[in-house]
């Protein structure tokens, strides 16, 4: 790459980078192109040599987010060989990202839908590549275990199952920035080995509480929800 295609290059960065942060504070439509040259010091004329639309500030912004986290996972997940580390690799790997990216986080998770069509179709299509990686280290933890005594494999388990288990991860996964703060939580290698410790042990081990879970069931499924006002304490009677 020469000098003038590495300059470009920093330049585009800074404005995706600069269009996480002002998504995130003020929402997709909240931001505006003039906001944009503003912050990366350009003029507007400038700045549509790099985008033709705030649209396709959002659409590149998502699709290089995941684009480089599904590239730089399957390079991490080299590093591990069996299932319990290859699924410690994904669940460290997600953690570092976004913390290191909260604004980025919070676009991909929230701005998907202010997408056309086309463009959505090319963000699912990402998601599902990378929503697969995770639902394959979910299976193979299933399937192989974790070699602790009395933790005890499954030979097969049914695609729901499968579904329900990757999509509680990725349920974990995906809020940590919601909530996330150095100075009170640690790490993100401190989180990442809390969400693996707490998937880990529920994917594999031999739990009495899994007995509790089914009788109760039973019972709860037999109780009227809740409705949605009109059953405080004070509520006629």
């Amino acid at each position: 790459m020469n000098q003038r295609d590495a300059r470009r290059a920093r330049t585009r960065k800074e404005i995706l980078e600069a269009a996480a942060r002002s998504i995130a504070e003020h929402g997709y439509h909240g931001m505006s192109m003039r906001d944009l040259a503003r912050a990366t010091d350009r003029s507007l004329a400038g700045f549509y040599n790099y985008f033709a639309s705030k649209e396709d500030v959002l659409f590149a912004l998502q699709q290089e987010a995941f684009e480089a986290l599904v590239a730089t996972t399957q390079r991490a997940l080299a590093l591990a060989d069996d299932a319990p580390a290859r699924l410690y690799v994904f669940i460290h790997h997600h953690v570092r990202y976004f913390a290191e990216h909260p604004d980025v986080m919070r676009v991909l998770v929230h701005e998907a839908a202010a997408l056309p069509q086309q463009h959505r179709r090319v963000i699912r299509a990402l998601k599902e590549q990378y929503y697969e990686i995770g639902r394959e280290l979910v299976r193979e933890v299933v399937n192989e275990g974790c070699g602790t005594p009395g933790a005890v494999p499954r030979s097969s388990v049914d695609d729901a199952e499968l579904a329900r288990a990757t999509y509680a991860v990725f349920g974990m996964l995906n809020w940590v920035y919601t909530w996330y703060d150095p100075k009170r939580h640690g790490t993100p290698a401190d989180v990442a080995r809390t969400i693996h410790r707490v998937t880990l042990c529920g994917l594999v081990a031999r739990c009495p509480y899994t007995r509790m879970q089914a009788a109760l069931g039973e019972q709860l499924s037999s109780v009227a929800a809740p409705p949605l006002i009109g059953a405080g304490a004070g509520a006629e009677r």
